[in-house]
């Protein structure tokens, strides 16, 4: 075979290949994403975003993409399976026709500036991610979304949804990550998904106690994030008993009272502890010096009366302790203020007697003698 019939061979062969790989999207996928794109309002798609670049003379799936459809989506033979936007400013409602991408694993559109409700999601049943931080959706979180069980990562945070939590959640079996923080969801928390390990839903309207039937069965759940909402009531001490626990920050909310165990773990991980700013009154629960772990832990700024307890002065681990702004009295531990001690934070504004002017842990005033006398009907107790 001479020289030039096989390099005719082998050019037909390379364009055959390169033809092949060229697959023809879907056409649901390509009314799809035209739907989408026509929902964002030209104006707000700048000439060096990835949408910008979506010309639909061109099928959104061929390669390589050199002038058209270089980035925002990711396809696999003739299906999109991803939909990441960058973050452009775009504006605009999500368009429903979305829900056609049947193949999706991953849907990002964080940090632009879409509004309106989000449409039903539920036919988008390979589903594993999901971000729509930081925009301006509104109305409830569809109930759509309980139904994706591929779901591992859904963060719906900075958007203004309103309405309860869908009383399904816990049906999102796959979801280890959720984030609805920084909207103005109110109510009470449903029944959460089994294999969480970090709940954040800071900066909303959350009210009521934390109920244990909204956290059975959380074996792996190591960060909550509740701060900033309206929760009430008493923390009871299963809460802390939480097998994977970590890092708990409830601070600013409404809790009146607060009942802590020894961890009936020996190899508790948690680690830091958030409660400032609540009205939790009594005296300072000893049994948080028991978490062999714990290095942070706040309660400014509640009720809290009487004497830290002795062994707050001989735990090793701690290493940041901030109960400023309580009624506390008495000489806080000596152990504070040892040789070896490394401990920062505050217990200013207080009542306490001799706490020494020149710790950093005291710098800040205590509480006028006549207030103490107050609080505690006559003379502060030592």
């Amino acid at each position: 075979m001479s020289t030039f019939v096989h390099f005719l061979l082998l050019l037909c062969f390379c364009l055959f290949s390169l033809l092949s790989v060229h697959s023809l999207t879907l056409p649901s996928d390509i009314a799809a994403l035209q739907a989408f794109k026509s929902s964002i309002k030209p104006i707000t798609i700048p000439s060096y975003s990835c949408l910008a670049s979506w010309n639909f003379t061109s099928d959104p799936c061929s390669v390589p993409h050199i002038t058209h459809f270089t980035c925002g989506l990711y396809c696999t033979t003739n299906r999109v399976i991803q939909l990441t936007l960058d973050p452009a400013g775009y504006s605009g409602t999500l368009s429903p026709l979305i829900s056609k991408l049947t193949q999706l694993t991953i849907l990002d559109l964080s940090d632009n500036n879409f509004h309106g409700p989000i449409p039903s999601l539920s036919s988008l049943t390979n589903l594993q991610f999901l971000s729509l931080r930081s925009n301006s959706f509104s109305g409830a979180v569809p109930p759509s979304i309980t139904t994706l069980k591929s779901l591992q990562f859904l963060d719906l945070a900075y958007n203004s949804l309103t309405g309860s939590l869908p009383n399904s959640m816990n049906s999102l079996t796959s979801l280890t990550r959720l984030d609805l923080s920084f909207n103005k969801l109110v109510g009470s928390l449903p029944k959460l998904p089994p294999n969480l390990l970090v709940l954040a839903v800071k900066a909303n309207s959350l009210s009521g106690p934390l109920y244990k039937s909204s956290f059975d069965d959380l074996t792996q759940l190591e960060v909550v994030e509740l701060s900033q909402n309206s929760l009430s009531g008493t923390l009871q001490a299963w809460f802390f008993l939480l097998p994977s626990l970590q890092q708990v920050n409830l601070s600013n909310n409404s809790f009146t009272s607060v009942q802590i165990s020894k961890p009936t773990n020996p190899n508790s991980d948690l680690i830091a502890v958030d409660l400032g700013f609540n009205k939790i009154e009594g005296y300072l629960p000893i049994n948080f010096s028991a978490y062999p772990l714990l290095s942070s832990l706040t309660l400014s700024y509640n009720r809290l009366r009487g004497p830290i307890p002795s062994e707050f002065g001989n735990k090793k681990s701690l290493k940041r302790l901030f109960l400023d702004g309580n009624f506390l009295n008495g000489s806080p531990p000596a152990g504070f203020f040892s040789g070896g001690a490394s401990v920062s934070g505050s217990l200013g504004d207080n009542c306490f007697e001799n706490c020494p002017v020149s710790s950093q842990l005291c710098l800040k005033s205590q509480k006028p003698t006549s207030i103490c006398r107050q609080v505690y009907g006559g003379k502060p107790r030592s």
